[in-house]
Parts: structure tokens; sequence; C-alpha cells
């Protein structure tokens, strides 16, 4: 049966003129497919004839010599790249951008100025300035940001006290260490501009952490009292001298009032005087009546009585008057 399967199948002739034009065709292909690359948006391309830089191209499609000759490097400069010390960030697209689990905690143990200990966690963000130097100046360029990241945070940390690290000096350490490490990388002329140095976690070696929670927490008890003591003083204090300002503002309005009412007393008593100097007898009159003025409204029984009367009995009955008001 496989015999006569085999006697159906046509024959067809391939000649070896056909057999080169396959070749050439295929050979077409592939010069078109290898002569042709794209640089993305956010990178350059590094063009290398014979395994020696040749030049830079900008983002966009690109020609170049097949077969090996042209050799591209695409370097990302426009992106923000990363490194991350004592964690690492799942996903990361950038190679040195953490590193080995097993040496975090190596990495973030410091030494402090006092001779204490910290476990620093930190990130650097940096870009790509220059590709060429990035390239060929220094080997493996991410690694290297890595040991100098390490070196620098090592001597400006040790600069520090423990209680500076974990408190009121991690701003200055973040702008100190930016710049030192800089420094560094212009010296190596390694084509990066560091862009941030941020601390994360910050905490005293697991061992002495309760201890330092809890001294933190009487420190940061003690603060609170200071500021309620503060509070409670700005608060009595003014109120007091408000009270003490209000009391000698009124014993100066009444020292100003008794001085004026005597004055006043002082001049109706010379007036009268004046006046009583002239005319003895009106003006004795005069001030008799106007007493009488003044007193007689309120007294409610009122009795005149004669001269000439040889009692008063008689007339003040008692006994109608005792229940009247007086």
């Amino acid at each position: 049966m496989n015999d006569k399967f085999e006697q159906s199948l046509p024959d067809i002739p391939i000649s070896p003129r056909q057999i080169a034009l396959g070749i050439v065709i295929a050979l077409a292909v592939y010069l078109g497919y290898s002569s042709f690359y794209t640089v993305s948006a956010e990178s350059v391309g590094v063009v290398q004839r014979f395994g020696h830089y040749h030049y830079v191209v900008d983002p966009g499609l690109h020609f170049k010599i097949p077969f090996g000759v042209d050799q591209v490097v695409q370097v990302p400069v426009k992106r923000q790249l990363k490194e991350e010390f004592g964690f690492g960030t799942p996903g990361a697209t950038f190679t040195p951008q953490m590193s080995d689990p097993r040496e975090w905690e190596l990495e973030t143990t410091i030494v402090t100025g006092d001779l204490n200990a910290a476990l620093v966690e930190w990130v650097i963000q940096f870009r790509i300035e220059n590709a060429f130097d990035f390239l060929f100046k220094v080997r493996d360029p991410g690694d290297a940001l890595r040991d100098i990241s390490e070196s620098v945070m090592r001597e400006v940390v040790g600069d520090r006290t423990v209680d500076e690290v974990l408190t009121i000096g991690r701003q200055d350490i973040e702008a100190n260490a930016q710049t030192k490490m800089q420094e560094v990388v212009n010296l190596y002329e390694m084509g990066l501009r560091i862009d941030q140095v941020q601390l994360k976690n910050v905490n005293p070696p697991k061992p002495v952490k309760a201890s330092f929670d809890e001294v933190n927490e009487a420190q940061q008890e003690r603060e609170r009292m200071i500021n309620v003591a503060r509070g409670e003083y700005n608060k009595a204090v003014p109120q007091a001298r408000g009270t003490a300002e209000r009391s000698i503002q009124a014993g100066e309005g009444y020292a100003i009032q008794r001085v004026n009412q005597a004055e006043g007393d002082a001049a109706k008593f010379n007036a009268l005087l004046a006046e009583y100097i002239k005319a003895p007898g009106v003006t004795k009159r005069r001030l008799y009546l106007e007493t009488l003025q003044e007193v007689l409204p309120v007294v409610k029984n009122k009795i005149v009585l004669d001269d000439k009367a040889a009692s008063v009995l008689p007339l003040l009955q008692l006994n109608a008057m005792q229940g009247e008001p007086r």
C-alpha cells in the first residue's frame, strides 16, 4: 500500500538555479531585516563597529551594516533609574537595582560615630547623562554605583551619632550623601547624575530595638509634658498680667474719681462759705430748707409740734402708729 502511495506522488523537479534563487531571496530578506533597527523614545543607540565605538543615534528607525559588523546598544538616558539598599521592589527592569536578599542585612548595618549601630535602608535615584561614559569608562557601572553608594553612606552615617541618624539628622544625611556620591561619580567619569538620595527605614539593631523604643517613647512623653506645661504657662501668665493691668487701671480710675470728687466737694464748700460770709442768715436758712427738702420726702410719719404744747403724748397715738412702718 505504501508503494502505491509513493508511486502516486508526482515528482517536482528542482533545478540548481531555483535553489540558488531561493538562497538569494532568503539572504535578501535577512539583509533587509538585520540592516534596520529602532531606538525607543526614552533611549539613545550606541553603535559599535567591529566592537569599537562608532557614534550615537537618536530615537527612531536607523540603518546599520549587517552580519554583526555593526552592533547597537540602547541606553535609557531619558528614564530615571534607581538602586535600593536593604530591600527590593519586585519587577525591577534595571538589573543592579537590588542586591541578593541574603546581603540586605549586611549592607544596611552601619556603625555610627558614637560606636553604636543602625540599620539604614535607602534608595538612590539617578539618570544616565553620557551614554559613552556609562558604557566604556567603567566596567559594570551599575555595580560600581552600588559600591560607591554604600561606601559614601557608611562615611556620612559614621560622622553622626545614632540619635541623629534615627531622628533629626535624616535630611542632612541625604543631602551630604547625594553631594559626595556625585563627586565620586564625576571623578570616575561614569556619565551619571544623582537626582536624589532618600532614607527609608532607619532602625536600631534588633537586639536593642525594644529598649530604644522605650527610650524614644519616654523622650516623646517628656516633650509632650513640656509642651503642655508651656501651654499652661502661656495661658496663665498673660491672664495674670491682664488681671494685674485691669486692677491697676481700676485703681488709677478710682483714685482719679476720688480726687475729682474731693476737689468738687472742696470747691462746693468754698463756694458755700463765700456766700455764707456775704449773708450768713440767708445762707443758713437756704441750707436748712434744702436739707429739709431732701429729708422730709423720705420720712413716712411726720409730726408738727407747737412750741407752746405742754406734752406730746396725746398727739403721738402710739397704738395707731405701732403697726406702721417707719
